[in-house]
Order: structure tokens, then C-alpha cells, then sequence
């Protein structure tokens, strides 16, 4: 969703049968409204007396929430192109031998692209849920219930961006370059996956 296009016609793109936005960019905006969440919970206790203790660390995790939900939010329309130049290689002429080699090495350097941009919302979502241990923790009470919607947010942005990741992966012939970022991702989830959960219990107990 770009910055000046409406929720809905986010929807109505989402739901029509274009290929984009699809998935990833989904993933992203789940990834955001996670980001923008911690946010609120930061702005509902930033400048309260009763919290006056605690000021300094919300204020840089509303610093930090900030910069996530700006860059997953950019990351919805990278999505948008980076499957558009994968599906632009295909296209490529193969009527020679010639013409074959240019378009596999196309599709090949386009689906890594594709790759590399849903595994970097996989780890801005990561750092989403990140804060959201301590936004539960040292935010307003009254909103906390906020806090645990975000890190589910986070989480469904976490794992969505996972799927777009592997699919991607899926059509990529360079074992080291699967290798390596499959490793990356199953490292990111399985060190996230236990963390979300923790907050979702956290909340509950203050509710």
C-alpha cells in the first residue's frame, strides 16, 4: 500500500485477481499495523506522570516502532516490483540458445531480488516483535491489550514474509544462495516464533 493510496483500495487490489499486491505485500502491512501499534501504546504513556519512570525507554521504542512501520510500509510496493521484474524475465524472449541463456540468468538474478525483499520484512517484523516485550511490559496498562494485538501483527507479518521467502527459494538453482538464506530464516523464526508467544501470555496475565 503506498502512502497516499486508501485501506480499501488496498483491499479491493488485494482481493482482484492482479497478481500484486499479493502476499508480500500483505505480510508487510501486517508487519506495519504491528509497528504502528507499538506506537500507540508508546504515545498513550510518553508524557504521563504516573509512567514519568519509564519515559526514556518508550520514547526510543517509539523512535525504533517508527522507523519499522515506515520501512515495512516501503516495503509493500518493493514487493509489488520485485515480483513484476520476475514475471518481466519470464517473458523474455526463448526462441534460440541464446535467448534461453539471457532469460535463465534474468529469472535467476530477479527471483533472488524476490527473495531478499520478503526476507528483510521477515526481519523487520523480527524487530517489531522485539519491542514488543517491553511496550507490554513498561506501557500504559489501560492499553496493553494494544501491545498484544501488535506482537500478533508482528508475528502473521513474520511468518507470511517466511512463505514468500521459501516459494521464492523454491525456484532458485544456486545452492549457496539457498542455503544460506533458508538458514537466515529458519534462524530468525525459530528465535521469534517462542518470543511472540511469550508476549501473547504476558498480555493475557495483565488483562
Amino acid at each position: 500500500m503506498s502512502n497516499s493510496q486508501t485501506m480499501q483500495a488496498f483491499l479491493d487490489e488485494l482481493a482482484s485477481a492482479a497478481p500484486t499486491p499479493g502476499g508480500g505485500g500483505a505480510a508487510a502491512t501486517v508487519g506495519a499495523m504491528g509497528a504502528a501499534l507499538v506506537s500507540m501504546v508508546c504515545n498513550l504513556t510518553i508524557g504521563k506522570e504516573k509512567f514519568a519512570g519509564v519515559e526514556a525507554h518508550m520514547q526510543e521504542i517509539l523512535r525504533q516502532a517508527e522507523l519499522l512501520r515506515a520501512r515495512l510500509t516501503e516495503m509493500v510496493q518493493e514487493d509489488v516490483v520485485a515480483f513484476e521484474t520476475v514475471m518481466a524475465a519470464y517473458r523474455l524472449p526463448k526462441g534460440t540458445d541464446e535467448e534461453k541463456a539471457v532469460r535463465t540468468t534474468a529469472i535467476q538474478e530477479a527471483s533472488k531480488k524476490a527473495t531478499l525483499v520478503p526476507l528483510a520484512a521477515a526481519h523487520a517484523c523480527a524487530e517489531v516483535i522485539d519491542l514488543c516485550r517491553p511496550t507490554a511490559e513498561m506501557g500504559n496498562p489501560n492499553v496493553v491489550s494494544d501491545a498484544g494485538v501488535a506482537v500478533l501483527c508482528a508475528q502473521a507479518g513474520l511468518k507470511s514474509a517466511a512463505l514468500n521467502v521459501l516459494i521464492n527459494l523454491g525456484a532458485i538453482k544456486d545452492e549457496a544462495f539457498v542455503a544460506q538464506h533458508r538458514a537466515e530464516l529458519d534462524q530468525l523464526l525459530a528465535g521469534h516464533e517462542a518470543l511472540a508467544n511469550e508476549v501473547y501470555e504476558l498480555v493475557k496475565s495483565k488483562l
